[in-house]
């Protein structure tokens, strides 16, 4: 900035101001309320203004009692700031504006004090305007004491107060005041503003950098201001992207892209480098698990051309976005964010915390080809980094796992000899909680089938192509996924309305659902369930195809009383026994 001149020097947030409805930023439908309010002369007794901090609630209290006491205003209806009034107000000399900070001034004594000062009329224009800011740091006496010359001032009086909590308003204040809602100022129209603010003051700044600023202002035209003065005077008028994260102390976009690009690639010793590099340069790891958080909503976002102006970062950035968002699947995205918002959750409570964050990092990586046999075992542990090869081994041959295989690839051939069948394990008995009973199910231990040998003329035989699932095993191991995980409830709600239905084509069957959520439900845990399906039913070539049913084909709920009257329409003798018992349905 120049500072060459003998002018005192003006922080940006009091220089640039805004002193007009039109040099507001980002409240143009509020603005254009009030400007229309003044035209037509329908001005009301109090207004409530309220909203975050450094949105414009008091600019615009003060421009809205500029403008109605203007003795000339402009065609375009704001105050002309060439008649007495508006110099009186632009030099603070104007006794028709009074202001009061309800944050020191709350007491009873404070509030009589202003209702005394009601009664003086207005020496210049129509009005005398009361701006109460921070309204809600009044005492209870002192509201009440307000109440009778809030709801019945004189005619030339005019209430605003202003608020950042409405809600520890009384009620009653509220009802006698008309309400408007300031909303948080967007990262563009922060990012423009500030453009116009840098090139007034001759200070170059890349939009990247300006874009890190109205991020980090969180919505507040008056935090922006503050911290574009802090970095501009740090980097001596050029403001970079560089040094715009380094004075704020906010990590790079570039750390979560290449964190997100180990994640598909599932590299867990790359992912556990880059946190290292995160901790090195000093940042604090719950922020950089926030930052990562935010970082995959963003992509989510970017994937959909519907949400793409939920982005609120610049052009180049966005860019980015699009481009590793059609990467992913949603699926993958949802849920990437549970795992990071558990790590959040966790990582309050933990002692061990870095050891959290990096539990997470490798979840993360798990999350596209997660190991089948951590799976199998029913762990919700995550699959080791490296499996070592298998050993050959005299002792009792182990279970043999199934591995997925697609409907259009035929199993492998078996080899010389190989164990179709192991022993099966002795299974406990399940208990199943339905209402307030318990039913036990498998109670007897499953048979102990004698272990076969194939030999290679059997294989040789054996036709290719996937083979026709037992049915009754199918339903049998779909009730079992269920009582497996009955934890996830959305779920297990979700396949306890529907079961596997053969459509067609041999070991491909059809699941049909109701709506598309209950589909995405089905198909984010896939992976898992077919594994199971086939472990159970022995038959490495089975698909499931999930379709939303026509509405046609969904099947109606009926109610106690429908229920009722079909039991006794399909069995008279239930009918009859009822009649004579003289029963009646309680509902």
């Amino acid at each position: 900035m120049d500072s060459s001149n003998n002018q005192p020097y003006i922080v940006s947030a009091r220089k640039y101001r805004p002193s007009t409805f039109r040099s507001v930023v980002g409240q143009k439908a509020l603005t254009a309320t009030l400007k229309n309010a003044i035209d037509s002369g329908r001005l009301a007794q109090a207004y409530l203004f309220c909203g975050p901090r450094g949105v414009g609630k008091t600019s615009c209290a003060r421009i809205f009692a500029k403008t109605i006491n203007c003795l000339s205003p402009t065609p375009e209806g704001e105050a002309c700031n060439e008649c007495e009034s508006c110099r009186a107000f632009n030099e603070g000399r104007s006794i028709n504006v009074v202001e009061l900070d309800a944050a020191s001034n709350n007491s009873v004594d404070n509030i009589r004090e202003l209702n005394s000062q009601v009664q003086v009329p207005p020496q210049i224009g129509k009005y005398r305007v009361f701006i109460i800011d921070e309204v809600h740091m009044l005492s209870v006496a002192a509201f009440n004491a307000f109440l009778k010359t809030l709801e019945e001032p004189p005619r030339y009086v005019i209430f605003i107060l202003a608020t950042t909590e409405k809600h520890k308003v009384i009620p009653t204040i509220l009802s006698r005041c008309q309400i408007y809602d300031f909303a948080r100022i967007t990262v563009p129209d922060i990012a423009e503003h500030l453009a116009y603010v840098a090139s007034q003051e001759g200070v170059e700044a890349e939009p990247a950098a300006l874009g890190v600023i109205a991020r980090k202002a969180d919505g507040a035209m008056r935090d922006a201001l503050s911290i574009f003065d802090q970095v501009a005077a740090s980097s001596m008028g050029r403001i970079t992207y560089k040094s715009a994260i380094a004075n704020l102390n906010v990590l790079d976009y570039e750390y979560y892209f290449r964190l997100v690009e180990a994640f598909l690639k599932g590299d867990v010793p790359q992912s556990l480098l880059i946190y290292k590099e995160v901790c090195d340069a000093g940042f604090d790891s719950l922020s950089f698990v926030a930052g990562l958080g935010a970082h995959v909503r963003d992509l989510l976002v970017a994937a959909d051309p519907q949400t793409l102006p939920l982005l609120e970062v610049s052009d180049d950035i966005a860019e980015r976005y699009k481009t590793q968002a059609a990467l992913i699947k949603p699926q993958w995205a949802y849920r990437a964010m549970e795992t990071i918002n558990d790590c959040d959750m966790n990582y309050r409570t933990t002692t061990a915390k870095k050891f959290v964050v990096e539990l997470s990092l490798i979840r993360l990586c798990q999350l596209i080809n997660p190991e089948p046999a951590m799976k199998q075992a029913g762990s919700s542990s995550l699959a080791p980094i490296s499996t070592p090869a298998p050993q050959a081994s005299s002792a009792v041959p182990s279970a043999p796992q199934a591995t997925p295989v697609s409907a259009a690839e035929p199993p492998q051939a078996a080899p010389v000899s190989r164990i179709v069948s192991a022993p099966a394990p002795v299974r406990q008995p399940k208990q199943v909680r339905v209402g307030a009973t318990i039913r036990i199910s498998n109670p007897e231990p499953a048979p102990r089938p004698e272990p076969q040998v194939e030999p290679v003329a059997a294989a040789a035989s054996t036709p290719a192509g996937p083979v026709r699932v037992d049915e009754e095993k199918l339903a049998e191991a779909w009730r079992e996924f269920m009582l497996d995980h009955r934890d996830r409830h959305l779920l297990v709600a979700t396949m306890r309305n529907t079961e596997p239905k053969p459509a067609g084509d041999a070991g491909v069957y059809e699941v049909k659902v109701d709506h598309l959520t209950q589909q995405q439900v089905i198909e984010s845990s896939m992976g898992e369930l077919l594994e199971s399906l086939r472990s159970a039913t022995g038959a490495p070539a089975l698909t499931l195809k999930i379709t939303i049913a026509p509405q046609s084909e969904r099947p109606r709920v009926l109610t106690s009383r429908e229920f009722l009257d079909k039991i006794t329409r399909e069995y008279p003798s239930i009918a009859e026994m009822l009649r004579e018992l003289d029963a009646e349905m309680v509902m």
